[in-house]
């Protein structure tokens, strides 16, 4: 057993890891980037590359990304606590915390005009907003129809050159518009998340950060995890760039000093905004398979670890999320087909590709990966700060995954 000796890593497999990651950087399209992967006690790092497109400082262990869209599985923890302490229930009924949303109207047709409408058969449930099917959400199968245009009109998303409202005044403008599906229905991605940090803010009283950072990022020792950094890390961020589709010319989309990450954000989102680093999302991913336990201390119930890394969508359900992950596949460059969707996350119920079923996490468009996979007991993250409006860092991710699980070893 020549190979192992390396956590569970092959070291052949590990090398083959590095000069897939090399060669992505080494091509001029992914300036850098930092990947982690984690078994059996042993943890591998590899930093490659400079923070800007143009050279500059190296990128290191301790760079801070933006996580976009893994925010996703990270924030949703928020959310589980209430759960446990029982202050939020599943089945409750949001419209106490959320007034805005009681009372909704639901789109007779999901491309029809805004007040082509029918009441909705139910109220809104925190088990709705939890699964991401409370009704309205990002369906990049229906752009440009009049939901989706008046979702961006009105600056509910945040990858607009607007920055979002802050949360009441976005609540507002998200109750004037009726929902896509009736309560329950339809898994849509996204709002929902964003909609979970303004939950948690008005049930316990604190900030979604404040809260985030006391019951999670503390107890994690996820020192670096935040929506802003401080000036004396802001040098940690590199530029976060979204090359142009047509040319491939690299823009930058977000600067580090007086970017959208150097001041407090109006709006904190639990479906992205985050900032973070490998060694912090590793300390969290680790958590969940731990079954919830950190050094000894317990952060989540066990239940509530299951709920969240369990596919929770009905067939009907997962119909719509497979096709929106198929049928948009050279938009998406072949992420999200995982088959399930947990809370937060991604679940893979098919062998889609070289990961096992069960394998959970998520990917961000500003070009991150983190996922935990119970049956090899492993964690990987791979952090670059090119955005996916262009394939390149899908492609790295990608690439990234693959090598990883051949450097599997077997076990002993």
């Amino acid at each position: 057993m020549g190979q192992q000796g390396n956590g569970g890593f092959s070291d052949s497999g590990l090398r083959r890891v590095r000069e897939v990651l090399a060669g992505h950087v080494d091509s001029g399209k992914i300036p850098g980037l930092v990947a982690l992967i984690s078994r059996g006690g042993h943890t591998h790092v590899e930093a490659l590359g400079t923070m800007r497109h143009d050279g500059g400082a190296a990128m290191s262990r301790d760079t801070i990304f933006r996580m976009a869209s893994t925010s996703k599985p990270v924030a949703m923890a928020a959310a589980m606590i209430l759960l446990d302490e029982c202050r939020l229930r599943l089945d409750d009924v949001v419209d106490p915390w959320l007034p805005e949303l009681a009372d909704r109207r639901v789109l007779k047709r999901i491309d029809g005009p805004l007040d082509e409408t029918v009441p909705a058969r139910r109220p809104i449930t925190v088990r709705d907003l939890v699964t991401s099917t409370f009704g309205l959400g990002m369906d990049m199968t229906a752009l440009g129809s009049p939901i989706m245009n008046a979702v961006f009109e009105q600056g509910l998303t945040p990858n607009l050159p607007t920055p979002m409202p802050e949360p009441d005044e976005w609540m507002r403008r998200l109750g004037e518009l009726p929902l896509m599906h009736q309560p329950g229905e339809h898994w849509q991605y996204h709002l929902s998340n964003d909609l979970l940090g303004v939950l948690v803010a008005r049930v316990t009283g604190q900030s979604f950060e404040s809260f985030l950072r006391e019951r999670l990022f503390e107890p994690l020792g996820m020192k670096d995890t935040g929506f802003d950094l401080p000036a004396s890390k802001i040098h940690r961020l590199p530029p976060a760039y979204a090359p142009d589709p047509a040319t491939g010319e690299f823009t930058v989309w977000d600067e580090a000093e007086g970017g959208r990450h150097s001041s407090p954000p109006a709006f904190q989102g639990g479906g992205g905004g985050l900032v973070s680093t490998v060694d912090d999302y590793h300390a969290y991913f680790r958590m969940l398979l731990n079954h919830g336990v950190h050094d000894g201390e317990r952060v989540l119930s066990r239940a509530a670890v299951e709920l969240m890394t369990t596919n929770r969508l009905t067939p009907e359900q997962n119909a719509a999320r497979n096709a929106m992950a198929t049928n948009n596949v050279h938009l998406s460059f072949g992420q999200g087909q995982h088959g399930g969707w947990g809370l937060g996350m991604a679940v893979r119920t098919y062998r889609g590709d070289y990961a096992p079923i069960g394998q959970f996490g998520w990917d961000g468009g500003s070009g991150t990966s983190t996922y935990a996979d119970p049956d090899n007991q492993l964690v990987g993250i791979l952090l670059t700060q090119v955005g996916m409006s262009v394939p390149n860092a899908a492609h790295a991710i990608h690439d990234f995954w693959t090598t990883v699980y051949q450097a599997v070893s077997p076990a002993e």
